[in-house]
């Protein structure tokens, strides 16, 4: 099974659709606020577009997709970046979620060799024991249309979203569901792979084009 939760009227075709409002193509209307009507390790692929930061309980969210996953299931992650007046304003966003995000999500956590880095958390790095182990695969930056690339190089872009608010408009993130051991290879091997993408990461491509 694979589940396009966020989709809008955009459900993927041979997705199981789930959204907030009941439109066009999607089959459970969900705000994912109580547990998903699925098995145990019954998910292969996951796509979340922003839907997360809207949860009152963001652990037990995060809990229910990582029961639900297969082991190595793929969890795509489409979020508001934290550092944005528009998204810091919304009285309606409960979490944040920015370069530090993935850290917090595992205990064993892996820097991908592509994409930003996750800034260490010291001293701040204390960590409950978690119910889940999403690690990063992949993470992305999506630029509001100003700073987008071609118009500044890489290097001036990580300064000007260091230095300012308002630079980066959102954050996706690509997690596998590890429920055994996970060697450097096989991890490295599944950062590379392709995956099917939701509409809303669509449209960001787009728009940068």
């Amino acid at each position: 099974m694979k589940l396009d939760i966020g989709c809008g009227a955009h459900k993927r075709p041979d997705y199981y659709g789930i959204d907030r409002v009941a439109l066009p193509g999607v089959n459970w209307v969900s705000d994912l606020n109580g547990d998903l009507p699925f098995p145990d390790h019954s998910v292969e692929s996951v796509a979340v577009c922003r839907m997360l930061p809207y949860v009152d309980d963001l652990a037990h969210t995060l809990s229910e997709l990582y029961r639900i996953s297969m082991d190595r299931a793929v969890l795509t992650v489409l979020c508001p970046y934290a550092h944005h007046f528009r998204h810091s304003s919304n009285p309606y966003l409960k979490h944040r979620f920015d370069e530090h995000t993935p850290r917090y999500l595992t205990a064993r956590f892996m820097q991908p060799d592509d994409g930003p880095a996750c800034p260490p958390l010291a001293p701040y790095d204390y960590l409950p024991p978690l119910p889940y182990d999403f690690r990063l695969l992949h993470m992305e930056l999506f630029y509001e249309p100003a700073y987008s690339p071609p118009l500044y190089e890489p290097d001036e872009l990580e300064m000007l979203k260091e230095l300012q608010a308002n630079v980066v408009d959102e954050i996706l993130y690509r997690f596998v569901a590890v429920k055994s051991e996970l060697g450097l290879e096989e991890w490295r091997q599944l950062c590379v792979q392709e995956h099917s993408e939701p509409h809303g990461v669509l449209q960001l491509r787009r728009r940068g084009q």
